[in-house]
């Protein structure tokens, strides 16, 4: 994850307030300020001597930073740079920090050769941008593609302990969890979003499933449910693929009447078939083939839904090679 760190130079407290509530990591401002920030909220507060800036203008300056990295400094390169000269720098150190004056320039420099910066510093032009570069930069987490399955079976299976996961984030419709029994077949599991005539909507959470589920989590990593805790931080993704990150702020398990969901994703390369234990409550939905929410009291067999398929193969949740099969 990209640290962004707001260049308070000079200092204007308007625009000093915008970067804190905005959830940068750091603030630079001259020495004799930092007392003033570290007072205004727990973030880390450095000088321009922390982090020193070399503007690119020549070859040598390239070679400067580089050297200058490589004996242990932080070094900045200013604003101005282009990305010949950052790859070349780059492809010989293992961390950089880049001045940055709007967004468009912060996904550039996040991204050169693919890998990116480590640390995005904004310029005070750059100060209405914040919010958008740091939902960009630090909460999206990029696209997935799902897949269209076909309900194949719903099942009543009496009680167990199901995962009631509330995360500190307000989600949107559309949004949810992808949940399953095998980390290569995973349901996407709608926030409680809508509302009904009973119960109102409460968009912070996901009811996510049995305890012995497998949830996708940032990093391309999978975990248990029944894992999950306060400060977690858990993988958001939207019927369109597009993922983002919510923290995770309490986590309920508690025994609740269950359905079994079975579906399948149908291809002329086979069929592959998965599972997910949900809780049998009207509140409870997966997402249909068109983005929908769609209650598993009302799910049909035939029904199309969206899930996630992968190879199977986790261990402590990291992906691996192995000849594994789960059911």
């Amino acid at each position: 994850m990209k640290s962004i760190i707001f260049k308070a130079i000079p200092f204007d407290k308007t625009a000093l307030t915008l970067a804190l509530e905005s959830g940068v990591d750091g603030i630079m401002v001259e020495a004799e300020q930092v007392a003033a920030v570290q007072a205004l909220g727990r973030v880390s507060v450095i000088t321009p001597e922390d982090m020193p800036a070399i503007a690119l203008n020549r070859k040598s300056d390239e070679e400067e930073a580089v050297g200058r990295i490589r004996q242990g400094e932080n070094i900045l390169l200013a604003k101005g740079w282009e990305i010949i000269p950052v790859e070349n720098i780059l492809a010989q150190v293992d961390t950089l920090a880049l001045e940055c004056e709007n967004h468009d320039r912060a996904v550039l420099a996040a991204g050169i050769l693919e890998r990116g910066c480590d640390t995005i510093v904004v310029l005070p032009e750059g100060a209405a941008d914040l919010k958008r570069i740091v939902s960009t930069l630090k909460l999206s987490q990029g696209t997935m593609e799902l897949e269209t399955a076909t309900v194949t079976a719903i099942e009543p299976t009496g009680l167990g302990h199901r995962v009631c996961v509330d995360t500190i984030s307000v989600l949107r419709r559309g949004q949810g969890m992808l949940v399953g029994n095998s980390s290569a077949f995973t349901f996407l599991v709608h926030a409680e979003t809508e509302s009904n005539p009973y119960v109102a909507a409460r968009p912070f959470r996901v009811n996510a499933g049995a305890v012995h589920a497998y949830t996708r989590m940032p990093g391309d990593k999978t975990t248990y449910l029944e894992e999950l805790a306060a400060g977690t931080d858990v993988l958001i993704v939207g019927a369109d693929g597009s993922t983002s990150l919510a923290t995770v702020g309490r986590v309920k398990v508690e025994i609740r009447p269950m359905l079994l969901v079975t579906a399948e994703v149908r291809s002329k390369d086979g069929n592959r078939q998965g599972q997910v234990f949900l809780q049998n409550a009207e509140t409870i939905r997966v997402v249909s083939d068109k983005g929908d929410p769609v209650s598993v009291v009302s799910l049909k067999v035939g029904d199309k839904i969206l899930v996630k398929t992968d190879e199977a193969g986790r261990h402590f949740g990291m992906r691996i090679q192995e000849d594994i099969k789960e059911s």
